[in-house]
């Protein structure tokens, strides 16, 4: 069995979890306020996820740099995979913002998408 303290991170009271796992069930869980934490810590202990936002390089833009975010959280274990084949991706001026950039990344059902909009040098929007 596995026993760990989580802070949790869903609202503003950062509740210090006690929990205990053994294997893929959480046995006993302890210092939730919210019933949000219970489920928090659930995700936390047996299949953490991560949202991540980074940047891709923009060629013929007035930036030479776009951010870019996940539509939704992808396993903990994936990130650097994830990092990766997004900085692979080099993209053409203009971009828009909320434009896809990688549908389905890695298969993990979240498409990366601009957070800004990044007009060609020149002004061609």
């Amino acid at each position: 069995m596995t026993e760990r303290t989580i802070t949790c991170i869903l609202c503003p009271n950062g509740c210090d979890i006690t929990a205990c796992a053994d294997g893929n069930q959480l046995i006993r869980c302890e210092g939730n306020r919210c019933p949000r934490g219970q489920e928090y810590v659930r995700q936390e202990l047996l299949c953490p996820m991560r949202n991540i936002a980074t940047s891709v390089v923009v060629e013929g833009g007035t930036l030479p740099l776009c951010s870019v975010r996940l539509t939704g959280p992808i396993p903990k274990e994936r990130i650097f995979d994830a990092v990766d084949a997004i900085h692979a991706q080099t993209l053409t001026a203009p971009v828009t913002r909320g434009q896809q950039i990688i549908p389905d990344l890695l298969g993990l059902g979240v498409d990366v998408i601009a957070t800004r909009t990044v007009p060609a040098r020149g002004g061609n929007a």
